[in-house]
């Protein structure tokens, strides 16, 4: 983590915003913060953080309605530091659109380690250079571009969040092909140890519901995963 990451605290307690931020700054790391992430607006915007570390609290009940609202629109990472511990409330969390999730209290190098992890997996940098992403596929009713995040369907841009986009790029990519949930999971999300095969079936159901096509379909192969099949 030597560049000067721009790293966004939203809706963290002053305490802990001051720990955090020690941290990341002997990381080299830019800080700055809001009052919660429904609060992004345009001054913290023409800033344009690379990660966003989130505490849901001050969001209350709609945090999660935020956070996929944030990632439609913008398609920057975010770090969940929240106070659950079980596998069912972070797998929520990583279904709404986080990139991970930390269980408070941690340990800050394990923070600092995780913000490194995300930003090694994403392309967002402080300076607005190409990203260096695999590009695009293309079938006569369906487009998706990764190096912009989009997706275009019958020639309209479809809005999805950028996990979502992911994992349609990674399965029509490789049509044909069946991809195991295991091999999703560790491909989209960089790891295992915390989502499950939910997360996977839970925006498999968003795609189909989005995209429904005569040209190609993404088909269950029970069992084992699944895969983009032509018609």
């Amino acid at each position: 983590m030597t560049e000067n990451h721009r790293i966004l605290l939203a809706g963290i307690n002053p305490e802990l915003t001051e720990e955090i931020s020690n941290t990341l700054r002997k990381k080299h790391c830019i800080v700055a913060t809001i009052p919660k992430l429904s609060d992004f607006t345009y001054p913290i915007r023409s800033w344009y953080p690379d990660l966003v570390i989130m505490d849901p609290a001050p969001d209350g009940s709609d945090a999660d309605s935020s956070l996929r609202k944030f990632q439609e629109k913008t398609h920057i990472p975010v770090i969940i530091v929240g106070s659950a511990s079980d596998i069912p409330a972070k797998v929520q969390w990583l279904e709404a659109g986080a990139d991970d999730y930390l269980s408070k209290p941690f340990d800050q190098r394990e923070l600092a380690a995780r913000v490194l992890a995300v930003l090694r997996r994403t392309t967002h940098s402080s300076e607005p250079t190409e990203p260096e992403l695999p590009g695009t596929v293309a079938y006569p009713d369906l487009t998706v571009d990764l190096n912009r995040y989009t997706v275009t369907f019958r020639g309209e841009k479809i809005s999805m969040p950028p996990k979502e986009i992911e994992l349609l790029y990674c399965l029509a990519s490789q049509p044909g092909r069946v991809l195991t949930r295991e091999h999703l999971l560790t491909h989209i999300w960089g790891y295992h140890y915390v989502v499950d095969s939910r997360t996977i079936d839970v925006h498999i159901k968003r795609l189909r519901r989005k995209l429904i096509s005569d040209l190609w379909a993404i088909e269950t192969v029970w069992g084992v995963g699944y895969k983009f099949q032509l018609a």
